[in-house]
């Protein structure tokens, strides 16, 4: 919502800047400089970058208008699924719940949770992590190691495709030169030719350097910006997930533990402890009645 909103303002300051200085905006309207600018701007990024990150960046933009996933909402839903898991591997033991964790898709423990089961990242590591622990005869230690491991993989996989879109946002102060160079090329053509077409062809070569910055500037690099913010709040919310695992596999109480994660989470988004704990009390109540 905010990010439309910023963007009617930034376009809508210009627009009306320009506006009250009496500019005719139908000179603005150059759609083979926007060609140009916008065709050379896509067309490296596909020259710099795979087909994985090229879709994770399509799907990364569409979600900066959406909205981070990780509000209290998701990490209220986290912290219940922590307990019911936690309650079950306690009273049954953990063998009991490794056909969950192998196949997560036909547990009803996970099904319920559909923060976890729709978020295939997270759904990884936490089964992935829990199988290590199945294994047996892991320290503690060595499951941070491991934990760590798969986040710092997994962190620079989230951030290629705002790389990829700051990259773009860089090149295109240098498109809109390019776009303005092959405008005074096609003016030096012109002269000799009425004063108005002249007028015409150097304003037009003109916008390309004004398209090429407003772009950069006011739209692609602050998108950036916002894909950056989002990975650093899904790392806020595995470090919320490894809090939790992390003090399972150290014998840690279970009501320890979740508030350990309570504890890691941002302060913006963080349930309160009577939220948490009336929201495990029913988690716990329905195993129990299960």
């Amino acid at each position: 919502m905010f990010v439309i909103i910023g963007i009617i303002v930034v376009f809508g300051c210009i627009g009306g800047g320009y506006f009250l200085e009496k500019g005719n905006f139908m000179v603005l309207l150059q759609p083979a400089e926007l060609l140009i600018i916008g065709g050379a701007a896509v067309g490296s990024v596909l020259i710099a970058n795979p087909l994985s990150i090229l879709k994770k960046l399509v799907s990364s933009g569409l979600q900066v208008f959406k909205g981070s996933r990780y509000t209290a909402t998701v990490y209220l839903d986290t912290l219940r699924f922590l307990s019911e898991f936690f309650d079950a591997a306690t009273r049954r033991g953990l063998v009991s719940l490794e056909d969950d964790v192998v196949d997560p898709s036909k547990s009803a423990l996970f099904q319920k949770h559909p923060t976890i089961t729709k978020n295939p990242e997270a759904l990884y590591f936490f089964c992935d992590t829990m199988r290590s622990v199945l294994i047996g005869g892991i320290a503690p230690h060595d499951i941070d190691h491991i934990m760590e491991a798969d986040l710092e993989i997994l962190q620079k996989k989230s951030k290629a495709p705002a790389a990829a879109l700051s990259t773009m946002a860089d090149s295109l102060p240098g498109l809109g030169i390019v776009a303005a160079v092959l405008g005074v090329v096609i003016t030096m053509g012109a002269l000799g030719g009425p004063p108005e077409e002249i007028g015409h062809k150097v304003a037009a070569a003109l916008v390309g350097t004004f398209l090429g910055i407003l772009l950069c500037y006011g739209f692609v690099g602050p998108i950036s910006q916002n894909i950056k913010k989002q990975v650093d709040d899904q790392s806020e919310y595995f470090s919320c997930l490894r809090m939790a695992l992390l003090c399972y596999v150290k014998d840690i109480p279970p009501a320890l533990a979740l508030e350990a994660a309570r504890r890691s989470i941002p302060h913006n988004v963080r349930p309160t402890y009577e939220a948490m704990d009336k929201a495990c009390r029913a988690a716990r109540g329905a195993g129990v009645a299960a």
